[in-house]
């Protein structure tokens, strides 16, 4: 017979909860956006920029508030253009 040892709760694959899953997905996201960025960097650019403005607008236009340094430069360049333009 084969001792396999304790297990703790790190053992066991437990359902998440929403802040977790949140977060995973944040990071596939930014993972495939990776992925996009080094075969297609405009492209990626483009779909960086539809999503600060999907944000800025899911958020009721407070996306700023969220963002510091670089991010938030971009956010700025980004919304100043006219929707019409867009």
């Amino acid at each position: 017979m084969t001792d396999i040892g304790q297990l703790d709760d790190t053992d066991i694959d437990l359902p998440i909860d929403e802040g977790e899953a949140g977060e995973r997905r944040a990071t596939e996201l930014a993972t495939r956006l990776r992925a996009v960025a080094a075969e297609d960097p405009d492209l990626a650019q483009d779909l960086v920029e539809g999503l600060i403005v999907a944000l800025d607008r899911a958020m009721g236009g407070t996306i700023r508030e969220h963002l510091d340094g670089p991010a938030l430069g971009v956010a700025e360049r980004v919304l100043q253009v006219p929707e019409q333009g867009r």
